[in-house]
């Protein structure tokens, strides 16, 4: 039986969740094909001769292009057994079971997808009232990986490249070493299925996929772990075997700010083991705010974290929901300002200056009177409750600086050109009564701060 696994975007990563689902259904006997539609076009052939096709959901753009892509998937195919899996399969259960989907699954995966293609196989084209889904929509079982199966993914040379700090460019892996999160920030996609939840991948799987992708042509492996230090013990026994077997190799996290603070002794070992910068969801720089996310840190916090790296020579990469609902065009500006009096410009995505908070089914943001009220009725196709800022020039602002950011990352500009833009447009907004343009502190060149050639989107 034919199994089609289609990936539509993990941040020009090569995804893990084809890579990890296809060794799972080959060993169970499937013939399995993956598509990653960030690299590929939909091949009609393909879609036609599969009898099950999965849909892999990680993150928001993956899901709505996923569902976008259903229309041509139905007319090249009405009688494959549609799955959509991953994070965002659960918490829009409903709206992809009305495009077609018969069978969801979020949480730990592997085992329900493989589940799956047992019952569909033995239900001919897994139509029938015997083929109604029997496995649970959210697993959050223990699983025992196996190593991910990577045939027939484009090579990693045609996804994200790192930009290292002497001018060359590393060619990046992608692997995990465990899902979920003990956390439950009230804005966080992954708190609705893992509800403070994480489970691990075992050390020598992990290992054994990085070795492969070294072999590949990996020299820099990104951990794609929600946060990689919700099981520190495990994640530094990866990073110091990795290091020990493969020392040119370099790689990036993501740990919480409240986690870099509590092992803040780790953060040398992280450096000496290859870590080369931490991605780290700041949020915001205003308290009140970083309350509402429940997010476990202050402002003080993230600039003592930021203090921290420099005095470790790590490479920290906030990251910010820079307009919610409570977002002030002071606040905005506030935003910028602190952003180049702690030096941090360079060390920004532009992309981040332009993120908007996104309320998907399940958040824990419905625990606050004020979001139920101010949010209209959810949108399932745009897979959000909508809602609006009580001043409509941030919603405005905002709508421009990802126009701005989009055109400048086109055209190829440097992060701190991008910003100067985003703060004049800022400053026109409010009629330049905030603060003026902030001289820059010249603490490191941009060369000195490695960073991802792929944006980073929600």
């Amino acid at each position: 039986m034919q199994v089609l696994l289609i990936s539509t975007y993990e941040l020009g990563r090569q995804p893990f969740g084809l890579a990890s689902p296809a060794a799972w259904l080959r060993r169970a006997g499937a013939l399995v094909e993956c598509v990653d539609l960030s690299r590929h076009t939909l091949n009609a052939e393909q879609v036609r001769a599969a009898d099950m096709i999965a849909l892999y959901v990680p993150m928001h753009t993956a899901a709505r292009l996923a569902a976008a892509a259903m229309p041509k998937i139905r007319m090249a195919n009405p009688r494959a057994h549609i799955c959509f899996y991953g994070l965002y399969a659960p918490v829009n259960e409903a709206y992809f079971r009305s495009l077609g989907a018969q069978t969801i699954l979020g949480g730990e995966f592997e085992a329900g997808l493989v589940s799956t293609f047992k019952r569909v196989r033995s239900n001919g084209n897994g139509s029938g009232p015997s083929a109604a889904q029997a496995e649970p929509v959210i697993s959050l079982g223990k699983q025992e990986f196996i190593a991910p199966d990577r045939a027939g993914l484009p090579p990693l040379a045609r996804y994200a490249h790192l930009n290292w700090p002497d001018g060359a460019h590393r060619t990046v892996g992608h692997t995990e070493a465990s899902r979920g999160c003990k956390h439950l920030c009230r804005h966080c996609p992954v708190v609705p299925v893992y509800n403070g939840q994480f489970r691990i991948v075992q050390p020598e799987i992990v290992l054994e996929d990085v070795r492969g992708q070294v072999a590949a042509g990996a020299q820099h492996i990104t951990f794609g772990d929600p946060d990689f230090f919700n099981g520190p013990r495990h994640a530094m026994e990866i990073v110091t075997a990795m290091h020990r077997e493969h020392p040119q190799v370099s790689y990036d996290v993501t740990i919480k700010i409240e986690h870099l603070l509590h092992h803040a002794a780790l953060l040398p070992t992280l450096r000496d083991t290859g870590c080369i910068f931490v991605t780290s969801a700041a949020e915001s720089v205003d308290d009140s705010i970083l309350a509402r996310l429940d997010k476990g840190h202050s402002y003080a916090d993230f600039v003592r974290v930021v203090e921290l790296f420099r005095q470790s020579g790590l490479a920290l990469s906030p990251t910010f929901v820079a307009f919610t609902p409570w977002t002030t065009i002071e606040g905005y500006c506030d935003l910028l300002a602190r952003l180049a009096e702690l030096d941090l410009v360079e060390n920004v995505a532009p992309i981040q200056l332009a993120i908007r908070l996104l309320i998907p089914s399940g958040s824990r943001l419905f625990e606050l009177d004020e979001v139920r009220a101010l949010c209209g009725p959810y949108d399932p196709a745009a897979m959000v409750y909508p809602w609006a800022n009580a001043d409509p020039r941030l919603d405005d602002l905002g709508a421009d600086i990802q126009k701005l950011v989009r055109q400048g990352e086109k055209e190829g500009q440097s992060r701190r050109a991008i910003f100067l833009k985003v703060w004049n447009l800022t400053q026109s907004m409010v009629g330049n009564t905030a603060r003026g343009i902030p001289a820059f502190p010249i603490r490191a060149s941009r060369a000195t701060i490695p960073y991802l050639n792929e944006p980073w989107y929600c």
